[in-house]
């Protein structure tokens, strides 16, 4: 019984933590605490798995890396960086379909802004 429990939690452990991990690599385009929820999954899969564990602080470095990197590079190539994290919300929103419920909630005559997964 001992080990159905044992493993019963482990599983359940793997799934929940999996699916925090799916939806913050889903946000981490999007500003908000994207990396933060997939830290919080890795954290919570760590707690069960060595793998997590070393994954997770494996992505610190290269999070604290890539922050630091940022930071040191020109106004010019910041901005370049915005530009290209707002090209891909806007792509991301347009091919969820997030303008075409705006177009058809509005009747508006804009049937481009429809993605085309929802045709």
């Amino acid at each position: 019984m001992d080990k159905i429990k044992r493993h019963s939690k482990k599983v359940l452990i793997g799934i929940t933590g999996g699916l925090v991990v799916l939806v913050g690599l889903v946000l981490v385009p999007y500003p908000g605490p994207g990396w933060l929820v997939v830290f919080a999954g890795l954290a919570i899969l760590a707690t069960e798995f060595a793998f997590a564990s070393r994954l997770l602080e494996y992505g610190r470095k290269k999070y604290d890396a890539w922050i630091a990197w940022i930071k040191k590079q020109g106004r010019g190539a910041q901005i370049l960086i915005l530009i290209g994290m707002g090209i891909v919300i806007i792509a991301t929103i347009w091919l969820v379909n997030g303008f075409g419920l705006i177009v058809a909630l509005f009747s508006l005559p804009f049937d481009w802004l429809v993605s085309p997964l929802f045709r």
